[in-house]
C-alpha cells in the first residue's frame, strides 16, 4: 500500500517532481491514492499506516511547506472520523479538493499579477515557478509586448525549463547566467519570482539565488514581487519554528573525482529573502504586503492546521 507513496516521495526527493505547487499537489494526490487503495482492517490500523505514509512524504522535502500543507489538508478530518470508511473517504475527498484549489490558485494569481505588468515591460524571473510564470504568460496573452530575462538557476538549471515554457507561450525570453543578474537589472522594470515558503513575518524562502535578485532589485529601485499561493504560508513559524534550509549532494555541483584534494562543496537549495526587500506578495486572495502575512495565516488557516501530531 505504501509503494505509490514511496515512489512519489522518491520523485520529489530526486527532483523529478519540482516546484512548490507541483510538490504539494503530488503529496496530496499520493495521500488520496493511499486511502483509495487501503485494504486494512480497522480505523486504528488505517490511522497508523496513514501516519507512516504522511511522514514518508514529509521527509522527502523537509523545507517545502507547500508539501506539508498539501499533506495536512488531505488528512485534516481523520481525527474526527468514527469509522474506517469515513476516514478513507475524508482523505480521498480532501486530497481532490486541495488539488483543485491549488490549480485554481495559480490561475487567479496569474490574473491578479498580470495587472501589475505594463505594456512593454522587461521582467526578470528565477528558477521555474508555475505561479510566477503564470503571471508572465497571462501578461503576454493580453498583448503587453513584454520581454523576460530568465536566470539559468544552477545547479539544476531549471531556467532552461522556464525559457522553453515562456518561448512556447510566445514570450520574448533571454536566458542569462545567475551571476549576470546585477548586470542586467538596470534593464528590468519588475522582478517576479515564486516561493517555497513564506514565514509569518513575511520572509520568503525560495530557490538559492533569490535573495541576490532581491538585493540587486533594491539597489536599482526595481519592484520585487513574490507570487505565492496561500498554502505556501508556514503556520509553524508563528510559534518560533525556523525553516530548515535543505542541503543537497555535492555531486549536483561538481563530480567528487574532479575536485582538488581537500576541496569541499556547499550546496544549499534555498535562501531567505527578508521582508524589507519584498514589495508585494501576490496570492489568490489578492496582493499582500509582507507585514500582512501573519494576519492572513490566522484568519485563513485557523488552529487546526497547526496540529502535526497523531490522528
Amino acid at each position: 500500500m505504501l509503494d505509490a507513496v514511496r515512489e512519489t516521495a522518491s520523485d520529489i526527493r530526486e527532483m523529478k517532481i519540482r516546484g512548490a505547487g507541483r510538490i504539494a499537489r503530488a503529496g496530496a494526490a499520493a495521500m488520496g491514492k493511499f486511502a483509495e487503495n487501503y485494504c486494512g482492517g480497522s480505523l486504528e490500523d488505517f490511522k497508523k499506516d496513514l501516519g507512516t505514509a504522511r511522514q514518508t512524504l514529509l521527509d522527502s522535502r523537509p523545507t517545502a511547506v507547500s508539501l506539508w500543507n498539501g499533506v495536512q489538508a488531505s488528512v485534516r478530518d481523520v481525527q474526527n472520523a468514527t469509522s474506517l470508511e469515513e476516514a478513507r473517504d475524508s482523505v480521498i475527498l480532501n486530497s481532490r479538493a486541495f488539488g483543485e484549489m491549488s490549480s485554481n490558485a495559480v490561475e487567479t494569481i496569474a490574473k491578479i499579477g498580470s495587472r501589475m505588468v505594463r505594456k512593454g515591460d522587461t521582467l526578470l524571473t528565477h528558477c521555474n515557478s508555475s505561479a510566477a510564470l503564470g503571471v508572465i504568460k497571462e501578461a503576454c496573452a493580453q498583448g503587453k509586448d513584454i520581454k523576460v530575462y530568465a536566470t539559468e538557476t544552477r545547479p539544476w538549471r531549471q531556467g532552461l525549463l522556464t525559457a522553453k515554457e515562456l518561448s512556447e507561450a510566445g514570450v520574448d525570453v533571454t536566458l542569462i547566467v545567475d551571476s549576470a543578474v546585477r548586470f542586467v537589472m538596470n534593464k528590468v522594470d519588475a522582478v517576479f519570482v515564486g516561493a517555497d515558503t513564506v514565514t509569518s513575518n513575511g520572509t520568503v524562502i525560495n530557490k538559492i539565488g533569490t535573495s541576490q535578485l532581491a538585493l540587486a532589485a533594491d539597489e536599482a529601485g526595481v519592484p520585487f514581487n513574490v507570487c505565492a499561493e496561500s498554502y505556501k504560508f508556514s503556520p509553524m513559524t508563528m510559534f518560533g519554528e525556523t525553516v530548515m534550509i535543505e542541503e543537497r549532494d555535492h555531486g549536483e555541483v561538481a563530480d567528487g573525482a574532479a575536485l582538488p584534494k581537500g576541496v569541499k562543496v556547499y550546496n544549499p537549495v534555498f535562501d531567505k529573502t527578508p521582508a524589507k526587500y519584498i514589495d508585494a506578495i501576490i496570492t489568490e486572495m489578492g496582493v499582500l504586503s509582507p507585514g500582512a502575512v501573519y494576519e492572513v495565516m490566522v484568519r485563513q488557516m485557523g488552529e487546526g492546521i497547526f496540529k502535526n501530531g497523531d490522528f
